[in-house]
């Protein structure tokens, strides 16, 4: 088995650019979108937000692609990661760090 995700779904915000000394990442967040009728035979629209960064020439293609509300496809491998906030507390989250995109619409 492989960590494989791909995800279509449209930038929530403009990305984030930072040039680290591991090298340059991109992140942002994109919108899924997932229909379905309930059992009362309502249609139901859920949305899900993904966290989403990417390094190096990947990275750089987001920055002269990528904007708000872009129509994007990604793939890449999920991951989980965790830092220490400003009171010590231990932050978990999970995001998807692509490694192929491709912009669908401006």
């Amino acid at each position: 088995m492989k960590n494989r995700v791909q995800l279509i779904g449209h930038v929530g915000q403009e990305p984030e650019v930072k040039n680290l000394e591991s090298g340059k990442v991109a992140s942002f967040t994109i919108a899924t979108n997932e229909n379905y009728t309930n059992a009362k035979g309502e249609k139901v629209e859920q949305t899900e937000w993904h966290r989403i960064s990417a390094w190096g020439k990947t990275a750089d293609m987001v920055e002269k692609s990528i904007n708000k509300g872009g129509h994007v496809a990604i793939e890449g491998k999920l991951t989980h990661r965790s830092y220490d906030d400003k009171e010590g507390n231990k932050r978990f989250f999970t995001e998807v760090v692509a490694n192929e995109l491709v912009l669908l619409s401006k």
